[in-house]
């Protein structure tokens, strides 16, 4: 009898959800507004690069003066350099509109720096001046140098790094990308989700039915059931919000390199990205277990509360507390040891984001990962049986929250 109530909350709970217009619509704005983005975004680079390309050939005509001795004559005609007697004069000439760009070179440029006289061409366009100089300065260099193999060197040389940890090639951070996609889901389902767990409890309260309700399906069938509903509408949201990604090919546009970038470069980086599968694995088990522990605190939140309005409120400091390790993250990237990092790591509220972050970034040990899930597990277990209490002990608070008395209570 318990699971044929059951099945017939889930029921219940997908219907009325989906049946709404107001959740096809939040749903499928997602895609559109994500499509959009994208659109301008690549728009906007596409325009920008071309923009810059325009300025770039521009031919650009400037006076000089060098007191360092570096600059090269014959680079610097070749790149429209002229060299000025005055350099009071040729700086009074940009001044006065006769002339684009004066660079007035000093004995130790690296110390002293450059200083420029040039017109103002916008926030855009003037900002090639500086590049002017720089381009002056290293061309008459490597004139100077006159070796191809030293100049180089001195632009930079590329790296391939081979990392080895416990007797094996390290895929380096390209392993930690699908175990990363664990807490984006986390952060996704918090969003998405969130609102519609706060609710589920709330709702019949506000409704004034739970008493009815209750006659009939016992709390522990109830909650169980809507959870399990809101977990499937989940999924029904994010496959409308995915498929109209793939229908438009803004997928592969997530791994497309910016304007200006290097192809080659970025299929090398893609091709670096692995499958880790014990780290893939512990970090959907983190995951399962977070969102477990998620839905158990919204659960017992929406029990105590009279009304969506002050669920809303208690649901804000969840998730600051939740997502509070991000704002850590550089700690816990560089320090997993320390005192600050552990506390985070095995603390209910803040062990979701905290140890999906480590498993992403391979710091979390074998044992670790076990000890965090144990720890998730009987924190979601204890959420969701005290929710179902407080529910049961709350069913007909319905314009005031409950006692400090009531709750221990039901904790008891």
């Amino acid at each position: 009898m318990r699971t044929h109530n059951l099945a017939t909350v889930v029921a219940f709970e997908v219907r009325r959800t989906l049946a709404k217009p107001t959740f096809w619509i939040a749903s499928l704005s997602v895609p559109l507004l994500m499509a959009f983005i994208f659109g301008l975004s690549f728009f906007s680079g596409m325009t920008a690069a071309q923009t810059s390309l325009e300025s770039e050939a521009k031919p650009v005509t400037f006076t000089y003066t060098d007191a360092s001795g570096l600059v090269v004559p014959e680079v610097a005609a070749t790149l429209g350099g002229t060299l000025a007697p005055d350099a009071a004069a040729a700086a009074q000439a940009v001044r006065d509109g006769k002339a684009d760009l004066f660079l007035e070179i000093p004995a130790d440029p690296v110390t002293d720096g450059v200083h420029i006289v040039g017109r103002d061409l916008g926030l855009t366009d003037s900002g090639r001046w500086p590049a002017v100089a720089q381009n002056l300065l290293r061309a008459s260099a490597e004139h100077r140098i006159g070796d191809p193999a030293l100049t180089g060197v001195l632009q930079g040389v590329p790296v391939n790094a081979e990392l080895w940890a416990d007797g094996r090639l390290s895929p380096g951070w390209g392993a930690a990308v699908l175990p990363g996609l664990f807490l984006v889901a986390l952060f996704m389902a918090v969003v998405m989700l969130g609102q519609q767990m706060l609710n589920i409890t709330v709702e019949e309260k506000e409704n004034r039915v739970t008493e009815m309700i209750l006659t009939t399906i016992h709390p522990t069938t109830l909650i169980v059931g809507k959870v399990i509903g809101v977990v499937l509408v989940g999924i029904v949201q994010g496959a409308v919000l995915l498929v109209p990604m793939l229908a438009l090919g803004l997928m592969p546009g997530l791994l497309r390199a910016p304007s200006g970038t290097d192809p080659a470069l970025t299929q090398a980086m893609l091709s670096q990205v692995s499958i880790d599968l014990p780290r893939v694995l512990v970090g959907a088990a983190l995951f399962l277990a977070s969102f477990l522990l998620f839905a158990g605190l919204l659960v017992a939140i929406g029990a105590v509360m009279p009304t969506a309005k002050d669920a809303g409120s208690a649901f804000g400091m969840v998730m600051i507390t939740m997502f509070l390790p991000l704002y850590a993250m550089p700690l816990v990237m560089q320090a997993p040891d320390s005192v600050v990092s552990q506390v985070m790591t095995y603390f209910p509220l803040t062990a979701p984001v905290t140890s999906l972050l480590r498993n992403a970034l391979g710091s979390l040990a074998w044992w670790q990962s076990g000890l965090v899930l144990a720890i998730l597990l009987a924190s979601a277990v204890l959420a969701l049986r005290v929710g179902v209490r407080l529910f049961r002990e709350g069913s007909i608070a319905y314009d005031q929250r409950l006692s400090l008395k009531r709750i221990l209570r039901a904790s008891a």
